[in-house]
């Protein structure tokens, strides 16, 4: 077992002489053969071994007693100890959490504190083959995504060093008969054998079977957990590169946008991984009613032929799909700005709207700007006074010089495929009378006439950042 485990290490890179390492000890065979390990390397690597372990107050006295067990094995071993009991149950209750999720935040946040007091190296950990195995049947069983499809890593970053897991070359079996070995009379936790827990029906009735037909599949799993891991790892860069590349994040309004037509043109393996580095760009935290089956329905949206869709994402999130471009952001209907606008227009005079445009009004007595496609010059004749800009209403409708009769700005505005998220905020001109003048940018009406002499008057626009159809 020990040429086994040291091999290991050596491999994946696990610990180091002269280190610190903070050992997590339950009082299981696993964390105490683990302990039991690693102290007889403490002289040879010149290692200093701490013994962290936690009382999670779930199982009240045997719970506290396993937490006095390890303080004495330590003891005995000489090995610096530090425990610590943590009422799991008030903080499941505070923060709405599962009870497994509840201890385990509790107890990562302690190993981390401790870390930075003992100015730790490494947080050893005594998972091993049998664990692994568990743990990916358990998300072959509920999860679609191959990026979810990992198991428990050997070495990640942990605090201010790493954490590692040397056992995960050996099985349950091999460290139960290392207690026994060396005389180690560990703690066994009864509710291991409750299958109402997910991983100990898959441990107690699924992995035995399993082991029937390959007794060594603690060693397929493991080497299939690395590949996928390094395999993901290379994926999920390229995406990385994607994401910097072709969308545009807006940090101030939590707004992620592309081209809809640049992201299809990716592998589809790297367009997924995109999709999901967006969203956990714009969520805080990952909506636990967050499936598949909104991949799919994301993938289905950026391939349909029509102009302009919607989705509607867990926690109001919006997938908007506006004629090439994809737009997601926020929206709490309760709680969105009315975007609407309706103000009386000086002449002269300047005005700023709520997105940041402005439109300057002047009287002339000849014609001294040429038209422009935000300018507008026509005479006072021709207009029922004072002059209004504001957003559209239902039912609006303009005409213009050679249209047989008039057209709904909804047309228009499908017609020039300007996108939802704009037509409400989009600025028009209407004289007193209410006919539509100047849907500005798009169409100018019928008082776009010639003249010679007389008053005329002149708009010019300047657009705001936040108009992005003009």
């Amino acid at each position: 077992m020990k040429q086994e485990v040291l091999t290991f290490m050596k491999k994946n890179q696990l610990l180091k002489k002269n280190a610190t390492v903070l050992v997590g000890v339950s009082g299981g065979p696993d964390s105490m053969a683990l302990l039991h390990f690693l102290s007889t390397l403490k002289n040879e690597w010149d290692l200093t071994l701490v013994a962290v372990s936690v009382d999670h107050q779930l199982r009240g006295e045997d719970s506290l007693a396993d937490l006095q067990y390890v303080k004495t094995i330590c003891d005995e071993w000489n090995i610096t100890f530090k425990g610590a009991s943590l009422d799991v149950f008030a903080y499941k209750e505070k923060h709405g959490k599962s009870t497994e999720l509840a201890a385990r935040e509790l107890r990562y946040r302690f190993f981390e504190e401790q870390m930075k007091i003992y100015h730790a190296d490494f947080l050893a950990l005594g998972h091993h083959g049998d664990d692994q195995v568990e743990t990916m049947l358990m998300k072959l069983a509920r999860t679609a995504s191959s990026s979810s499809f990992s198991g428990i890593p050997v070495k990640r970053e942990f605090s201010r060093g790493y954490l590692v897991r040397p056992f995960l070359c050996l099985t349950k079996g091999i460290l139960e008969e290392y207690c026994n070995a060396h005389q180690i009379k560990p703690r066994i936790d009864s509710t291991n054998f409750d299958t109402a827990y997910t991983r100990n029906f898959f441990r107690n009735k699924i992995l035995p079977l399993i082991k029937e037909k390959n007794s060594n599949i603690h060693s397929t799993v493991q080497h299939l957990s690395e590949t996928i891991s390094e395999d993901e790892e290379f994926l999920r860069k390229e995406a990385e590169k994607i994401v910097e590349e072709l969308v545009d994040f807006d940090a101030e309004n939590n707004v992620a946008t592309f081209q809809i037509n640049l992201f299809k043109n990716r592998y589809q393996a790297l367009q997924r991984r995109a999709f999901h580095l967006i969203l956990n760009y714009l969520y805080e935290v990952l909506p636990k009613d967050l499936s598949y089956v909104h991949e799919e329905q994301f993938f289905a949206l950026i391939q349909r032929e029509v102009g302009n869709a919607r989705l509607d994402f867990p926690s109001a999130l919006k997938l908007e799909k506006s004629y090439g471009l994809m737009k997601f952001y926020f929206s709490n209907h309760e709680e969105a700005p009315n975007l609407s606008y309706h103000y009386t227009l000086d002449i002269p005079g300047t005005l700023e709207l709520p997105n940041g445009s402005t439109i300057a009004a002047n009287f002339a007595e000849k014609n001294t700007l040429q038209q422009g496609h935000l300018s507008y010059i026509f005479s006072v004749e021709q207009v029922n006074l004072p002059l209004h800009i504001r957003t559209r209403k239902p039912g609006d409708r303009m005409t213009w010089k050679g249209l047989n009769g008039s057209k709904k700005l909804k047309d228009i505005f499908i017609d020039a495929k300007i996108p939802l998220s704009d037509r409400e905020k989009w600025p028009l001109v209407c004289d007193d009378s209410g006919e539509i003048l100047w849907l500005i940018g798009l169409k100018k009406g019928q008082t776009e006439l010639t003249w010679e002499q007389g008053t005329t008057i002149q708009l010019i626009f300047e657009k705001g950042k936040n108009l992005g159809g003009l």
